[in-house]
């Protein structure tokens, strides 16, 4: 299975399906889709108006990994369901940090 990130010097971006109105906030694994990309399943209680949904995303991923808000920032995807966020840091210690948040799920 592919890996829902891609290294560069400073940052990941990070390929996210999100489920917004999830009833709660969760990191639900890892999932590869019908089109082969890998991606990181997210539900947020939020709904998706005014960017609701996107800012829980932001958090819910800076409290899972432990990183600030001010790190992550959402690339594409503002209206869609598959988003793409880049986290600033050093790529092995987040990459690290997805997958013991990914583990077991």
């Amino acid at each position: 299975m592919s890996k829902p990130w891609q290294a560069f010097p400073d940052h990941l971006r990070l390929s996210v399906r999100l489920t917004p109105n999830g009833g709660r906030d969760a990191i639900d694994g890892l999932e590869t889709g019908s089109d082969g990309e890998s991606y990181l399943k997210a539900r947020v209680s939020a709904a998706p108006e005014k960017g609701k949904a996107n800012k829980a995303l932001i958090v819910l991923l800076a409290k899972s990994l432990g990183i600030p808000k001010s790190s992550l920032a959402l690339l594409s995807g503002d209206t869609a369901r598959k988003k793409i966020l880049r986290i600033e840091g050093e790529p092995e210690d987040l990459i690290r940090r997805l997958c013991a948040v990914t583990e077991g799920r």
